[in-house]
């Protein structure tokens, strides 16, 4: 018996309806039964975008440390498609969060689209049994211990005096006058060729005056990371409605095309490991000591359940590149301009680098210098190069609070239960400019704090130096020795020594996006936004 055309199509709808219900419930029973609706907080009549392009859209600690003062460390918000989440930089809770992360929180779909279509599916991406897989390889893999990093020291001194003779070069040719010169961009140069050497044997060559002689592979990445005034919100939006993944985007192209020059070439760099790593293999090679070969090497020699397929460890070559190549050559570019802001603070490094009778210091002899530690712990908590994560719970779970929290209704709250599905904003760069850590001047660049760190920046659960810079938990980033010892000790020790650093443009004129880290942008050339110039002119002893 055939059923009429209209029965069809009102069957059709009501299993349309029936099944946009069932997705939608969680959602519904989330808002209704939250605690989080109760508190103070934004607000948006935006069902779509809710307070996405205020808390991430743009210049994220300027907008969470206003934030902060208006309501509180911890605050609710809408997220996309008018989800109430929780923005927290209270350090009890994050601790509570970043404890169990890969347990009962993991990262947001959203965030792992967006990064696996830059990255490839890699450790910043993973989640569940494979990134605990993966975390457990690397734990055999000795290439991040202190002591290890030591042996980096050769390289990370040669790049940084190929980049100082360029630039002597280049002033020279400017007939030894004050000379402009992109801090980001020769930055990123020296950054990358490092952790191409130290990380994977392969050589960038990025390190010339030719632009148009780059290496391919750099070009792939200074197209992954560039960033605009303005972020993309359909970009953020698409990793959560699927449907908007049709959509193209001026940079799609480009992305991909940047992304298969990458995997390509990671597949090479993979297979050449492998094979010299192969004892049965006669064309097997020396073994080097890079990073991947610790990486296969460790994998190959584990147990059987701990070994994980090539595929996967291909997955971490862009993702350890990015990581010891973006975050390091930002943030000693933000060293710079915070020195070159203050002449006195500047003359008062270079006096204490001066002082040391070698060009070429060993780790130990950089360790002992007080004022370039107390300046490069000063700017990673003033400019952490990833201002910020996002954790879904897995399941229900109560936060607790270090500082109270007082809802619409009058009552304290001393813990937030939060549900399945809830999603947290951890502001790492808020974080590190707290005032009720670190006094009414958190946000002046201040060396001279580290001489004696406030006792309530002990409860902060970073990895390093009492800051949220470099994350915490299971997620913290491993490769946080090898990232201060390659650029802000070794690149500002020789840099410093050899140059004075000036603003170029007025302060103001520089701004922060982040696209994975905070890079500077001039806001006066939108069109080639991703710089930070300095003008740069020979010490004169």
């Amino acid at each position: 018996m055939l059923i009429p055309i209209p029965n069809i199509w009102l069957i059709s709808g009501a299993s349309v309806g029936f099944y946009v219900l069932l997705k939608a419930y969680p959602f519904f029973h989330r808002e209704f039964n939250s605690t989080l609706r109760s508190l103070p907080g934004l607000s948006s009549w935006n069902v779509f975008t809710g307070n996405i392009k205020q808390l991430i859209l743009t210049d994220q600690t300027k907008s969470h440390t206003e934030c902060i003062k208006a309501y509180g460390p911890t605050f609710k918000f809408k997220a996309i498609l008018g989800e109430t989440w929780l923005f927290s930089a209270d350090v009890k809770a994050i601790n509570h969060i970043l404890k169990k992360d890969t347990v009962t929180w993991e990262k947001p779909i959203a965030m792992a689209y967006n990064l696996m279509r830059l990255l490839g599916p890699g450790r910043s991406s993973l989640a569940g049994n494979i990134h605990h897989l993966i975390y457990k390889v690397r734990r055999l893999n000795p290439a991040f211990a202190s002591g290890e990093v030591k042996r980096f020291m050769p390289l990370f001194l040669d790049k940084a005096v190929k980049l100082k003779d360029i630039w002597s070069s280049q002033i020279q040719q400017n007939d030894d006058q004050p000379t402009r010169i992109d801090m980001l961009s020769w930055l990123s140069r020296a950054t990358l060729d490092v952790i191409g050497e130290a990380g994977f044997g392969y050589e960038f060559n990025s390190l010339t005056e030719d632009p148009g002689n780059l290496n391919e592979l750099h070009e792939a990445f200074k197209v992954l990371f560039e960033v605009g005034n303005s972020a993309s919100l359909l970009q953020n939006l698409r990793g959560l409605i699927p449907f908007l993944r049709l959509l193209r985007l001026e940079r799609d192209a480009d992305i991909e095309t940047a992304s298969e020059t990458m995997r390509r070439i990671g597949k090479q760099l993979l297979s050449e490991r492998e094979l010299a790593f192969d004892p049965h293999n006669e064309k097997a090679g020396a073994r080097q000591n890079d990073i991947l070969s610790l990486l296969v090497r460790a994998n190959a020699s584990g147990e059987a359940d701990q070994r994980i397929p090539a595929e996967q460890i291909l997955a971490q070559i862009p993702t350890f590149m990015a990581a010891g190549h973006e975050t390091t050559s930002t943030a000693t570019t933000w060293a710079l301009f915070e020195l070159a802001k203050d002449s006195h603070m500047q003359q008062r490094l270079r006096e204490e680098l001066l002082n040391v009778a070698t060009q070429s210091p060993t780790v130990d002899e950089l360790n002992a210098l007080t004022y370039l530690d107390a300046v490069i712990r000063e700017t990673m908590r003033l400019h952490s190069p990833v201002p910020m994560t996002i954790r879904l719970a897995t399941e229900d779970d109560v936060l607790p609070l270090q500082t109270p929290v007082v809802d619409k209704f009058g009552k304290l709250h001393h813990e937030i239960r939060i549900l399945k599905g809830q999603g947290v904003l951890i502001p790492f760069d808020a974080v590190n400019r707290l005032s009720s850590i670190w006094g009414d001047d958190a946000e002046r660049f201040n060396p001279d704090r580290w001489n004696s760190p406030p006792e309530a920046a002990m409860s902060v659960p970073g990895i390093w130096g009492n800051l949220m810079t470099f994350s915490a938990g299971p997620r913290a980033c491993i490769g946080f020795r090898f990232s201060l010892i390659e650029c802000d000790e070794t690149l500002l020790f020789t840099l410093v020594r050899a140059f004075e650093f000036n603003l170029a443009v007025p302060p103001e004129d520089i701004g922060k996006m982040s696209e994975i880290v905070m890079r500077p942008v001039l806001k006066t050339d939108p069109v080639n936004s991703n710089q930070l110039p300095l003008l740069v002119r020979p010490v004169i002893l």
